[in-house]
């Protein structure tokens, strides 16, 4: 029998590991500095936790049974912060707004259950719990964008994506309710085939055409959302928008315009969202790689509340592998693992407890070196020094059996 991962799981090697640690590291530097502190959620949760308020599609997780309760590996982290935020009494001491950050494995079932796709990812991310409005929305993606300054990204290499899910739904909402539904999955999978294909009359045939092009540099599509007779309540979302556009290259003041698209079509097709929403894409050649997305969800934490009291809520995600492949064709992330900076070689069997000792007192006396004993058999001291030389090991202790060191440099 040959043993295999499941299908869908990935190991992770130690290059794998250190180039992951070289994201993360950075990424909570950034965190920190705003002032996020780090949350730990439980992998497993109730399935009818996850799929509460239409948070997540039940078909994205994977499922298991313990006794008669349905279970679920969380396809994403958002959902486990929102009901943590609601039922633990921590948060009812603690004045809005929050700030948490994480860093976690999620688990997406593979769509039509194929077989080997990946279903184990990792991602690290903010929610900024208990702060509605502009200025919310803005530090978000402010820190978005200094999270992909600090992974070395320059302003050509990326580009936002930024809609509105709450005036989408509400244009969406002026077409009849048996077209709503595939009108607006037809916009959220990008299928312009699927809505020609809607039995619609002419006029909202139109119209939904219309939705669906709704891209493109922002002061265009403000533009073109003039030809919609919008409400007052679809009119101040449109103004909202704009002023975050506006205060997000205003607070980067002598610098390049950040990189925006306003998208009106990108929306989800389950009820998550309830503002602003953003997809943060890579731009190299013709290859497009989603980054990370997020958005505003006020309504979320109020489902898990045992009153239903809300709370507004905004966060992304930034997908691991897709930075790290990404990042892979510069020289930013190591491509060896880290090599240790010294090898203790005890010289006889009787200097085994003097190697130990010896190793011992160094990593006391340094903490971040990073010392190995040897614990093979040489024939020869050359060939110690051809293992050092092969693992980049920069010197060697040669111990005796009194303990004495001697050190010798490898080139």
């Amino acid at each position: 029998m040959v043993y295999q991962s499941a299908p869908g799981a990935r190991d992770l090697l130690p290059l794998d590991v250190a180039q992951k640690n070289w994201i993360e590291d950075r990424l909570y530097q950034v965190f920190h500095q705003w002032g996020y502190h780090r949350i730990i959620t439980s992998t497993l949760e109730r399935l009818d936790t996850l799929m509460a308020g239409g948070a997540i599609n039940r078909s994205t997780v994977i499922q298991l049974q313990q006794g008669q309760e349905e279970l679920g590996l969380r396809p994403e982290v958002t959902a486990s912060i929102a009901r943590t935020a609601a039922t633990r009494k921590y948060f009812n001491r603690v004045t809005n707004p929050k700030r948490f950050y994480y860093s976690a494995n999620v688990f997406v079932r593979s769509p039509k259950g194929d077989y080997g796709q990946q279903q184990e990812f990792y991602q690290a991310g903010v929610e900024l719990l208990g702060a509605g409005g502009v200025v919310a929305d803005a530090e978000i993606l402010l820190l978005l964008a200094d999270c992909l300054q600090a992974l070395e990204f320059s302003l050509d290499q990326w580009v936002w994506v930024i809609g509105e899910a709450g005036l989408t739904q509400s244009l969406l909402s002026s077409f009849p309710a048996e077209y709503q539904k595939p009108i607006r999955e037809a916009i959220a999978s990008l299928d312009y085939i699927a809505l020609q294909q809607l039995d619609l009359p002419e006029d909202l045939q139109q119209r939904a055409q219309l939705l669906f092009n709704l891209r493109g540099e922002p002061a265009q599509v403000f533009q073109n959302l003039t030809a919609l007779d919008l409400t007052p309540e679809e009119q101040s979302k449109l103004e909202n928008l704009k002023t975050l556009i506006d205060l997000l290259q205003e607070s980067r003041p002598n610098q390049p315009p950040l990189p925006i698209i306003v998208d009106l079509s990108l929306i989800r097709t389950f009820d998550y969202y309830s503002g602003i929403v953003f997809e943060v894409a890579s731009r190299q050649g013709t290859e497009v790689k989603i980054l990370g997305q997020g958005g505003r969800y006020d309504r979320l934490v109020g489902v898990y509340h045992p009153q239903h009291e809300s709370l507004p809520g905004i966060g992304f995600c930034l997908n691991i592998e897709a930075l790290q492949q990404v990042l892979q064709g510069g020289d930013r992330l190591p491509t060896e693992i880290p090599a240790s900076d010294c090898l203790v070689v005890p010289l006889t069997h009787q200097a085994l407890g003097a190697a130990f000792t010896y190793a011992e007192t160094w990593r006391s006396q340094t903490p971040s070196i990073r010392v190995q004993v040897n614990l093979l058999e040489w024939e020869t001291q050359e060939a110690v020094r051809n293992y050092a030389k092969e693992r980049r090991i920069p010197q060697i202790a040669w111990i005796d059996a009194q303990g004495n060191p001697q050190i010798e440099s490898i080139s």
